[in-house]
């Protein structure tokens, strides 16, 4: 317990320098580090992680760190970076972030998303500028002062710029982690992403959200646009949505009442819509579908109760009953199994008094 505690110490000490350190004199340039890396479009479904990687290990040889280039899956680059501690046999810190950022639709932006505007009040709008290549350059631009005032770790330090996150990361972080070189590393703690802050105010997290992609199909009796009848697939669909409506708004009710943060309750947002028969000028309009279906994102934190959320699933929102089926896209709820006491935020209390 006593090393996971020094181990959290450095942690919270290495993210408090990312954080609140005063202002440097080369602020601009650090701007325009970061400017660069946001200019770079890893927006999916096709990212450019060939520049992506370029600008890392670019970034890396200016900091005089040791880099390598993994590739688990064809043309989707790991990067991973190693700060080399003074005792090697330590159990060293990962510092994770992935390059790639969800679509834009840029004609709905003010600004470019790739264009990384800067402007007079200090905001930068770009598309990942907080989920979230700031968290990267964060990363390398702590090292970059610790590296200036002549700090040397005790521990490795590595950094890993992962891909394909965005969309599940099965060919990034899972293998990774599953791989020989993450075993090699001998990581004893990994800082990621968390939310946003307005203020300087920032929250430690000891987990995530675990996302589940859930798509409903619905199947019934094709018929014609002017027949009333019973159990068609649109009919039976929307009320699996309604269902889904709400057990969201009982979820967000929480939220806006202040009893719970966003982050403790199940977020659900339908993602998409699909039903119609197509024709060369839109949809037929006199035609009830005999299929539909839609896709939600679920993201359920650590404390739920996941075999009944699963019930809910199975029973209500895509009953067999009624010609409805599901289809989980991803499912990280296994991970609520683990067992809490297994946690490091169970030695966060004491880690906060002594750093307070």
């Amino acid at each position: 317990m006593r090393n996971r505690h020094r181990l959290l110490h450095i942690c919270f000490v290495f993210y408090q320098l990312i954080i609140f350190s005063s202002p440097a004199k080369s602020d601009d340039s650090i701007i325009e580090r970061f400017r660069a890396y946001l200019q770079i479009d890893t927006s999916q479904p096709n990212p450019d992680y060939t520049n992506a990687s370029k600008f890392i290990l670019a970034q890396a040889e200016a900091l005089s760190l040791e880099s390598q280039t993994l590739e688990f899956a064809k043309n989707k680059p790991l990067i991973l970076l190693k700060w080399p501690g003074s005792n090697p046999q330590l159990p060293s810190i990962l510092l994770n972030s992935h390059t790639d950022v969800v679509p834009s639709e840029p004609s709905k932006w003010s600004h470019h998303p790739f264009g990384a505007h800067l402007d007079s009040q200090g905001n930068i709008f770009a598309r990942g500028s907080q989920d979230m290549k700031c968290v990267g350059m964060q990363y390398l631009e702590a090292i970059r002062r610790l590296k200036a005032s002549g700090f040397q770790p005790v521990r490795s330090v590595y950094l890993s710029f992962v891909p394909d996150e965005e969309i599940g990361g099965h060919d990034g972080a899972e293998k990774f982690a599953d791989s020989h070189v993450f075993n090699s590393l001998n990581v004893g703690i990994v800082l990621d992403e968390g939310l946003a802050s307005t203020t300087e105010d920032y929250r430690a997290f000891y987990a995530e959200r675990c996302p589940w992609w859930l798509v409903i199909k619905a199947r019934g009796a094709p018929g014609h646009g002017a027949k009333l009848y019973d159990n068609s697939a649109m009919e039976n669909l929307f009320k699996s949505i309604e269902s889904v409506r709400r057990f969201r708004a009982s979820q967000f009710d929480l939220v806006k009442a202040g009893l719970k943060a966003e982050g403790e309750v199940v977020s659900v947002n339908m993602a998409f819509l699909k039903a119609g028969t197509p024709s060369p000028n839109g949809f037929v309009m006199n035609l009830q579908p005999s299929e539909a279906e839609a896709g939600f994102d679920i993201r359920v934190p650590p404390t739920t109760d996941a075999e009944s959320l699963e019930r809910r699933i199975v029973e209500e929102w895509a009953p067999a009953s009624r010609n409805m089926t599901f289809e989980v896209v991803i499912n990280s709820l296994s991970l609520l199994h683990t067992n809490p006491k297994r946690m490091l935020f169970w030695v966060f209390p004491s880690i906060y008094d002594d750093t307070a």
